[in-house]
């Protein structure tokens, strides 16, 4: 599995971790910046990754800021995906099981670093549960087509 990988300065330090950790399970790791702690603009970041996913470039990916939520808003923004912000496993779980989720963010600010890599795991290793859950997931793409 290919996964794609981005953060602001805020996430910087937990996205080296988080890319490390990755890579040492033998996943194959896109790092699409920041490569540093210097204070840059998270919606590039969310933007790359998302792009990157919405492609089929990678994936996953995975959007690290402050506190995840605006990471994870910008990633939003792009057509096809699917982010999800997440605090605990039990939401990563279900990101996956119900949402279909093919990015997730996290919060540097609001989690440990092993918190984190396991809402990693459990994000990474979770199916989609298809079903009743499709509908939903076709619903939220239908949002997409709308004009405004």
């Amino acid at each position: 599995m290919k996964i794609a990988i981005g953060s602001d300065h805020a996430g910087y330090d937990l996205k080296e971790v988080i890319k490390n950790y990755l890579i040492e399970k033998g996943y194959e790791v896109v790092d699409t910046g920041t490569n540093s702690r210097e204070s840059v603009d998270y919606p590039i970041f969310g933007e790359n990754v998302a792009e990157t996913v919405a492609k089929g470039e990678a994936d996953r990916g995975i959007v690290i800021c402050g506190t995840g939520i605006g990471i994870s808003i910008s990633a939003n923004k792009v057509k096809g995906i699917r982010a999800a912000l997440c605090t605990n496993e039990y939401m990563a779980r279900m990101a996956r099981k119900h949402n279909d989720a093919n990015v997730l963010a996290l919060g540097a600010r609001v989690l440990g670093v092993d918190l984190a890599l396991s809402i990693v795991e459990t994000f990474l290793n979770t199916e989609f549960e298809g079903g009743r859950h499709e509908r939903r997931v076709h619903l939220i793409h239908n949002i997409e087509q709308l004009k405004l």
